[in-house]
């Protein structure tokens, strides 16, 4: 029988310790579970082996969690971004249809404004719209989209819904020119509604000034006194208003004062004017009250000087 060498001796006595090491791990293992399981001993180690893992786990997960937040965070902005481009268009939206809304609430009271001036001064008229403007100091126009087609020619007169406007200068076939009140070579017979008396306003080239030259103080001329259209000259109908007083310059030991009148009528805020039928604008003068001479200035749309009261 071959004898065994010291080394193979070594070896089997050192795997017969370590085969009893794991068979006492296995008892000791054993006998844990069962504890644990009947009395639940090992309870509080695994919490507390829970909680000591716990950062561990999180600190695994972290790249996960940080490449799902990324995703999630352009997701929610392109998300945010479309829904506020929407919004943004919806109320860019609902402005314009405000705005439209309020433009035709503005053109309707300009339109119910004309129609109860034509029936409360009994006149016949047409309706115009306004589709160009020449306003500077030197040429107050305004352009009209109806013309000869439409039975419109010079010379008719032009108002608003408040009062007197201007009157055609010249027509073509769709359109016509309007020269207002205020041009400075314009010039109206009009007629002090308190007084009677009678004078020219002038136009000045200002939209808001007409002027009366050589208006004797003793008229009595006052500002807020309104000025109506006399009829004189056959061009307006008499009665229409014109313009109120709003001052009246000079130095009281002359023997004449200068006036200065505010239009009632403008264009703007207005779209829409009546043009009044040819023959309402050919009135002749002997329909107007009679009221004090006329007084004006001889020659030329030449005004003295204001000075001060």
């Amino acid at each position: 029988m071959p004898v065994q060498s010291a080394d193979q001796t070594q070896l089997f006595s050192g795997h017969g310790t370590g085969t009893l090491r794991l068979v006492v791990f296995l008892a000791i293992a054993a006998a844990l579970m069962a504890s644990d399981a009947r009395f639940g001993l090992l309870g509080t180690a695994r919490h507390y082996g829970a909680e000591l893992t716990r950062p561990v786990y999180w600190l695994a997960s972290a790249p996960k969690r940080l490449g799902q937040a990324t995703v999630d965070y352009a997701e929610d902005r392109a998300t945010l971004l479309n829904e506020n481009r929407s919004l943004r268009e919806q109320i860019l939206l609902s402005e314009a249809k405000v705005a439209r809304f309020d433009t035709l609430v503005s053109e309707n009271e300009s339109l119910r404004t004309l129609l109860d001036a034509r029936q409360r001064l009994g006149l016949k008229a047409q309706l115009v719209e306004i589709i160009d403007i020449d306003l500077d100091p030197f040429r107050q126009r305004l352009v009209v989209n109806r013309g000869t087609n439409a039975g419109i020619s010079a010379g008719q007169a032009v108002l608003d819904g408040r009062g007197l406007i201007g009157q055609i200068v010249d027509a073509s076939e769709h359109s016509a020119t309007v020269i207002l009140l205020t041009d400075p070579g314009h010039a109206v017979p009009v007629r002090v509604e308190r007084t009677g008396l009678r004078s020219i306003a002038y136009g000045t080239g200002a939209a808001d000034r007409l002027l009366l030259s050589h208006v004797p103080f003793s008229a009595n001329l006052q500002p807020g006194d309104r000025l109506l259209s006399s009829g004189l000259g056959g061009r307006f109908p008499a009665g229409l208003p014109v313009a109120v007083i709003t001052d009246v310059k000079g130095d009281r030991s002359a023997t004449f004062a200068v006036a200065e009148a505010k239009p009632v009528a403008g264009i703007e805020q207005v779209k829409q004017l009546l043009v009044l039928e040819e023959e309402l604008s050919a009135i002749s003068a002997d329909s107007v009250e009679s009221a004090p001479d006329f007084v004006g200035p001889p020659q030329g749309l030449a005004f003295p000087p204001a000075q001060s009261p």
